[in-house]
């Protein structure tokens, strides 16, 4: 590698280097709100991760990268941002997988029986909503506990998906669903460096955006974080609980449809199996990214940076090469674990306070 080139590289590892040693030195760490501790643990260990890349593999920090990245995770980024909801209010689902199978073969079938592709996405979406709705309305309206809730709509939807077909299902060629995955060059780098962000990639930040929006500057987010918090005291301060309950469940499901949307153009095809798992990926990039399993403490960006930690680490195997890449649960595993743990001290230090 020619003197050229390491210099560039040089000057970004030590500003890496200088960013984790500001982060972590003196009482700044410790003037941190608390419950913002995972959050900013999560945000370290991706500076860590993307340092360690670059060092030991080389072309982590690269345009071409950063886009693969998002390209490849648009779908767990929607996920992720639909989950912080259910979670933030002390709830769980456990459907969107089932769901992202549900939409996407639903969606499939009808782009290719002739129906305009925009309203198959559209039905795509709002499969997901119907799979919210019926789980918010049994957590709420029949005092369901949500595991059990969402537990019964994964396998209602699962079922759905494999009733409607077993085998995997394409879109035709000229379909203008696969627009939605095709990549705009933004930056033409030297060789494969390139910065593309295709509308999922868009979809996706959009939908980061809007989720904090919401969050932090509406009364359904107030709700939100207030429900988790104590919902007797949610209920005496007068704030519509019932309505946000089931309102979160209705969120989660519906960006579920979207993320299913996004992955069925980046695939080009559909499939009943399509999202087993994801909805533990989906909460372990929320837990990661600072949200309290218990409710009532988290961000909707440290989903995000949660999202982007199990993506790099995925990627980071792969270019390892000598690690099995089913070690990635492993880790995930490991490094949920962690997080928990951390969270109960975060727990422990509010009870204190």
């Amino acid at each position: 590698m020619s003197t050229t080139t390491q210099q560039p590289q040089r000057r970004l590892l030590t500003s890496l280097a200088d960013t984790i040693r500001s982060f972590v030195s003196g009482s700044r760490l410790l003037r941190l709100n608390a419950a913002a501790m995972p959050t900013a643990a999560a945000l370290l260990i991706f500076v860590v991760l993307v340092t360690f890349g670059q060092v030991q593999y080389g072309g982590i920090v690269e345009l071409g990268t950063i886009s693969s990245l998002f390209i490849n995770n648009a779908y767990l980024i929607i996920l992720a941002v639909g989950m912080t909801f259910v979670i933030l209010t002390g709830g769980i689902d456990l459907s969107v997988g089932s769901v992202v199978a549900l939409s996407s073969v639903a969606g499939v079938m009808l782009a290719n029986a002739g129906v305009n592709p925009w309203i198959a996405v559209l039905v795509m979406i709002a499969i997901g909503t119907v799979m919210g709705l019926l789980a918010g309305v049994l957590v709420d309206r029949f005092d369901v506990q949500p595991f059990i809730a969402t537990l019964a709509t994964m396998f209602l939807a699962r079922g759905l998906a494999s009733m409607l077909s077993t085998t995997p299902e394409r879109l035709e060629a000229d379909s203008a669903i696969l627009g939605i995955a095709t990549r705009l060059t933004i930056y033409d780098g030297p060789g494969v460096n390139d910065l593309v962000v295709p509308p999922s990639v868009i979809i996706a930040i959009l939908t980061v955006v809007v989720a904090y929006v919401v969050l932090h500057r509406t009364r359904t987010g107030r709700t939100a974080y207030a429900l988790g918090a104590s919902e007797q005291s949610a209920r005496l301060m007068g704030l519509p609980v019932a309505r946000t309950r089931v309102l979160v469940y209705v969120i989660s499901g519906s960006l579920a449809g979207l993320a299913a949307v996004t992955y069925t153009a980046r695939l080009g095809s559909a499939q009943n199996v399509t999202g087993i798992g994801w909805e533990l990926n989906a909460i372990a990039a929320v837990v990661i990214g600072g949200t309290l399993l218990t409710g009532g403490a988290g961000y909707v960006l440290g989903s995000l940076i949660g999202a982007l930690v199990i993506a790099l680490m995925n990627l980071l195997i792969i270019r390892d090469g000598s690690i099995p890449p089913e070690s990635t649960t492993i880790i995930t595993g490991g490094m949920l674990l962690v997080f928990v743990l951390l969270q109960r001290l975060v727990i422990a230090r509010r009870r204190k306070g």
